[in-house]
């Protein structure tokens, strides 16, 4: 299990466009519907929402996924 985050946590996360850094806006501790998917959360493994810092793309990632960005 990684270190869990929380809300307002700074984070960065590799996608296909290079790494990206975002703010944690919510965390999801059961599963849910996002954009006519369903992904499976549960308290032991999480996942969050992001908002870019560049743009106001929100995505949704496993903590495995994220790093802890210093500011």
């Amino acid at each position: 299990m990684t270190t869990p985050y929380k809300v307002g946590d700074r984070v960065t996360w590799n996608s296909e466009a290079g790494h990206v850094s975002g703010r944690i806006t919510k965390v999801h501790r059961s599963d849910f519907d996002w954009k006519g998917y369903t992904h499976h959360a549960s308290a032991h493994d999480p996942q969050y929402e992001i908002k870019s810092d560049k743009t106001d793309h929100v995505a949704v990632h496993k903590g495995s996924a994220l790093r802890r960005k210093s500011d």
